[in-house]
């Protein structure tokens, strides 16, 4: 089983990872491809492709030519551990043990604009590109025409090795249109999470980027292998809803 997450734009580059083990990202040459597009931008061109304001685009700027392609740079850290937006609120890695390192090194992926795709113990620098972003390159208009198949190749492979051929998608609709479901050759589960309220369940998107955060937690932590075993997920509240649910997409609520 083969658990995907999409990358976030708040990271932690300020505290110590609590791990020394790393790998590098297999798309580090095409980082490099994107950095060097990006430096060529000036501050109010950054700025508009970005959609930030002169204060981040100044941060991202210098961030950027800071980046080095060999990752001996100082501020160089381990993708789990780096990335703190909303989803990884839900995760508890700062405690984690290397057997739980161990398991989300094998079992899963976070997709982001500029590495494509991370293993957990990759090394990254910090950095600002969404998969939504606009950017022209020599591979198209925007990231999603950048990256191509690389992403899907990469996860077929990865599938294919695994065995299992399950890909359990935890990624918000931005980044998972990277891929290409269909030419998977997967059977792809897609938890969601949704909040009772007055006897109608909603998706409320803030609560439900946590608890994606929350379920990948419980994955790696529980070190599950099977569809089945999701069901048993119960955190904050959540709990398994049959009546709501359907073979590929699990529905989780909370308030009932």
């Amino acid at each position: 089983m083969i658990v995907l997450m999409n990358s976030s734009k708040t990271l932690d580059f300020q505290n110590r990872a609590n791990i020394t083990k790393h790998t590098v990202p297999e798309f580090n040459d095409d980082a490099q491809i994107l950095v060097k597009t990006l430096r060529k931008l000036s501050k109010s061109e950054f700025s508009k492709v970005m959609k930030v304001s002169q204060k981040l685009a100044d941060l991202n700027i210098e961030r950027y030519a800071k980046w080095r392609s060999d990752l001996k740079s100082s501020d160089a850290k381990q993708a789990l551990v780096a990335f703190r937006g909303d989803i990884y609120s839900g995760m508890d890695v700062d405690n984690y043990k290397a057997k739980d390192f161990n398991f989300a090194q094998k079992h899963v992926r976070i997709l982001s604009g500029l590495y494509g795709i991370l293993r957990p113990m990759d090394l990254m620098q910090p950095y600002r590109l969404e998969m939504a972003t606009k950017l022209n390159t020599s591979r198209g208009k925007n990231m999603y025409q950048f990256w191509g198949n690389k992403i899907n190749n990469y996860l077929k492979k990865m599938l294919k090795q695994e065995k299992s051929g399950v890909l359990v998608n935890l990624c918000s609709l931005e980044y998972f249109k990277s891929t290409q479901p269909s030419d998977l050759d997967a059977r792809i589960i897609s938890p969601v999470f949704k909040e009772n309220k007055n006897g109608a369940y909603r998706f409320v998107t803030i609560y439900a980027k946590k608890a994606r955060g929350m379920m990948c937690n419980y994955i790696i932590r529980n070190q599950l292998k099977r569809v089945e075993e999701l069901k048993s997920f119960n955190v904050e509240g959540y709990k398994f809803n049959p009546t709501i649910s359907s073979e590929n997409e699990l529905a989780f609520t909370r308030g009932d």
